[in-house]
């Protein structure tokens, strides 16, 4: 069994438990997961499965787009609707749209995060999240991440002394959007959290086309198969190049091609098929994973 699936994690499950489940499900151990995504937030959760394990870090590697909520007027321990509260500013006057817009563009773009401390970022060989629950706290790391589009995509609601709106955000890997709320946040002099969050994107992969748990458990139990998408879905935003037959040979046999092209990285196809990904050494491509 080989394929990627485009399973709809639900609340309640980090990635691990969802990858344990599948492998109960579909009776194979190998399976792995293109991008985690935190407890709390549900969404797209790409699953590679058999041979296409080999493109897990190239699916996590294409940019991921989220839709969720930022509440203002506290923060809380884990930057987002799950921890406790630990600063408070109260909201006691309507906001200006236009300039919560504009902190909103001054995101995007290249950007440097510190991770929260609630995550699997580790640090001297132990995650941060278990400095955290030990009442630790740590020297953390800065991060450069890219965030391609950020927008507000409700009106700006208030609740008490509250203040809510609906976001979407397309950005690369290794992005905490809880993070970003609580950036956001603070360029608007109020302390924030990521109140709620979706995947609506991953790996090339839709959340409407996205089937739970048990979906997938109801189509294997039927012997239905239809949820296993091909190993070229995996590829994401790499740049696709056809070979010619003879360049095919050569790449087969591990053997470095040359092809009028520039990026670093290359999905290469004979015909429909993926048969390696490519990676440029000087002027030359070499063969780094071949599939068949």
């Amino acid at each position: 069994m080989n394929g990627i699936i485009n399973l709809k994690k639900e609340a309640g499950m980090t990635s691990h438990d969802a990858v344990f489940k599948l492998r109960k499900i579909l009776g194979i151990k190998k399976i792995g997961h293109g991008g985690t995504l935190d407890p709390d937030v549900v969404g797209v959760l790409p699953i590679a499965v058999g041979k296409a394990t080999r493109m897990v870090e190239f699916m996590q590697d294409e940019g991921k787009v989220y839709e969720g909520e930022i509440t203002l007027g506290y923060s809380t321990t884990t930057e987002d609707a799950s921890g406790e509260v630990v600063a408070e500013t109260p909201v006691l006057s309507p906001l200006d749209e236009t300039i919560v817009d504009e902190a909103i563009a001054s995101l995007t773009g290249l950007i440097t995060q510190i991770p929260p401390m609630y995550s699997a970022v580790k640090v001297n060989g132990r995650k941060l999240y278990e400095y955290a629950r030990a009442g630790q706290e740590v020297e953390r790391p800065e991060r450069q991440v890219t965030i391609y589009s950020f927008e507000r995509t409700s009106p700006i609601s208030y609740d008490g002394e509250l203040a809510r709106f609906t976001f979407r955000v397309k950005c690369s890997k290794g992005t905490y959007i809880r993070t970003l709320s609580v950036d956001l946040g603070e360029k608007l002099g109020y302390a924030a959290h990521m109140s709620h969050l979706t995947r609506t994107s991953a790996a090339g992969l839709k959340l409407e086309d996205a089937l739970t748990l048990e979906e997938i458990a109801a189509k294997v139990e039927d012997g239905q198969l239809d949820f296993l998408h091909p190993l070229e879905i995996g590829t994401g935003d790499l740049v696709k190049v056809f070979l010619s037959p003879e360049e095919a040979t050569e790449v087969r046999f591990g053997r470095f091609i040359e092809l009028d092209q520039t990026d670093q990285e290359l999905a290469a196809f004979e015909g429909d098929t993926l048969l390696a990904i490519l990676e440029k050494r000087g002027n030359l491509y070499k063969p780094r994973k071949v599939f068949i």
